[in-house]
């Protein structure tokens, strides 16, 4: 690996290895999964808190999803805007040194209303992360790579649910919830110092012209994203996507404990497995998917989407009914990996019909459009139809709630069919 240079300016291309290019995207990835650990480690733990706090299934969807996602999303625009401005890999070591904070803080929570602040403060942190990220991944790497690359980066959803359950499970059972906080907020702290010292700022548009011109201003970004008229259906269809993989995979450890029997610390190696092992491989066969086959012809990059949300839906509803545990788990497992595929390919396209001054903020739109709907309000819309479903189903409300929920994911293909109609007509005019 060549040298890593620490100064602030920009990496010129000619100095850009691939080896660098490779350990930048590892670090980013490395950032992103603790970005995920913090985000998802209350879902490991929520049974145990709800015993202690005395929650119901509603708050529990408000702290994993609501109140998370509105801070989250409100204050993603302003960052990428300053991102696209600004220095972003400093952005985002700022942004890990918050979110890490406020998970330790989690664990000293002693009614529920201060975990809910300190959850606010997770996703106040979480918000300068991704769009700085996705900005400078499309600066590293050529067109013809970036849905690869992104989805490489957005392992990290899954990795970290993977260490998150984990750990989570593990030191629950062993040790209580809140020590499950300290442990796995603290390592960030280290985290973005190392960022901070190794990796270096891209040229702007690096592989589309090398241009550092000033970006444009907030309206005429926006105006630019609505007069893509794909735009507007995939980023709905991502939307939908989030809302059932959200909805359902954060109610997935109370099913299991629920429904199989299972202890926390079966609950998080289990699920590891099947959910953090099957997304990641979704999401990367997602992305070489798109880039291979988008080669000739870039609707692939959302037809791949449609496709695998329409699977999605049949594999969750046998993973909710499954008479067994270990057949409930395959289930989850395949689920899970046909649900991770739209992401690295919605973000390539994303990236690609926009100015790369305008990457950060198109991000920051997308992921304002997903994670309002789908974090916001797919685990708070489980937890409401639980909680309403209770007088007539009983112990099965969660079951049939979460089955409910799954079907949104033919309303994201819908959406992701449509975009691609009009995908060739926005990028002849991009």
């Amino acid at each position: 690996m060549e040298k890593v240079h620490t100064e602030a300016e920009p990496a010129r291309t000619k100095e850009v290895s691939k080896n660098y290019r490779i350990y930048v995207l590892a670090i980013l990835t490395l950032v992103y999964t603790f970005n995920f650990i913090d985000r998802q480690i209350l879902v490991i733990l929520q049974e145990s808190v709800k015993a202690e706090l005395q929650l119901s299934d509603a708050q529990l969807g408000l702290l994993t999803g609501l109140a998370f996602a509105v801070f989250y999303v409100s204050l993603g625009i302003p960052i990428a805007r300053w991102a696209d401005r600004g220095n972003r890999r400093d952005i985002i070591a700022l942004a890990i040194t918050v979110w890490s904070g406020m998970t330790v803080l989690c664990g000293m929570a002693q009614n529920y209303l201060q975990l809910l602040l300190y959850r606010i403060g997770v996703g106040v942190g979480e918000a300068g992360c991704s769009p700085p990220a996705h900005s400078m991944i499309s600066d590293y790497f050529p067109p013809q790579q970036r849905a690869t690359a992104m989805s490489v980066y957005s392992m990290g959803v899954y990795i970290g649910i993977l260490a998150g359950f984990l750990i989570g499970g593990w030191v629950n059972q062993m040790f209580g919830w809140r020590m499950a906080f300290f442990l796995v907020g603290a390592p960030g702290l280290l985290v973005a110092l190392v960022l901070r010292l190794t990796v270096r700022e891209p040229v702007r548009g690096m592989y589309d012209g090398g241009t550092e011109a000033a970006p444009p201003s907030f309206r005429a970004t926006m105006a630019a994203l609505w007069q893509l008229r794909s735009f507007r259906y995939f980023s709905l269809g991502t939307a939908l996507a989030a809302f059932t993989s959200y909805g359902i995979g954060n109610f997935m450890p109370s099913f299991l404990i629920r429904f199989h029997g299972f202890d926390s610390l079966q609950t998080g190696a289990s699920l590891a497995l099947a959910s953090g092992i099957g997304g990641g491989l979704g999401t990367i066969c997602g992305g070489i998917i798109a880039d291979r086959k988008g080669a000739a012809d870039k609707r692939w990059y959302l037809w791949v989407s449609v496709i695998t949300q329409i699977m999605n839906v049949p594999l969750i509803l046998a993973g909710l009914f499954a008479g067994g545990a270990t057949a409930a788990l395959v289930f989850i497992f395949c689920a899970t990996f046909t649900g991770a595929c739209y992401l690295g390919p919605t973000l390539a396209i994303t990236h690609t019909l926009v100015k790369p001054r305008m990457r950060a903020m198109a991000s920051a739109v997308l992921f304002l459009i997903l994670n309002l709907i789908g974090l916001g309000f797919g685990p708070l819309t489980v937890g409401l139809l639980s909680d309403f479903l209770v007088a007539t189903h009983g112990a099965e409300s969660l079951r049939y709630s979460m089955a409910i929920v799954a079907l949104m994911a033919l309303v994201a293909a819908l959406c992701f069919f449509m975009g691609a109609r009009r995908l060739p007509g926005d990028l002849a005019r991009s």
